[in-house]
């Protein structure tokens, strides 16, 4: 059996780690970015960390992800020297 990638193997960890990551990023800007653009809505920052779980998600998918291996690869979950994910 082929090993796959731990995104691939347990894609909705993947996901939440990239969600968590994304929020504490966006948590450390939001006092700048609110004085800087007068945005003060929390819509706003709920949308970016939504948006990057879904990006996130998506690309965890195996067909997804043997589709950037072919034509992203630098963008794979995997070099391309590695075995391809067992779908």
């Amino acid at each position: 059996m082929t090993p796959t990638t731990t995104q691939t193997r347990h894609p909705w960890r993947a996901t939440a780690r990239t969600v968590l990551a994304a929020l504490v990023g966006a948590l450390s800007l939001v006092p700048t970015v609110a004085a800087t653009t007068g945005l003060d809505t929390v819509p706003a920052v709920a949308q970016l960390i939504v948006v990057a779980g879904v990006i996130t998600r998506i690309l965890a998918i195996p067909g997804v992800d043997l589709w950037l291996r072919r034509f992203l690869p630098w963008l794979a979950s995997a070099p391309r020297n590695e075995a391809q994910p067992v779908i």
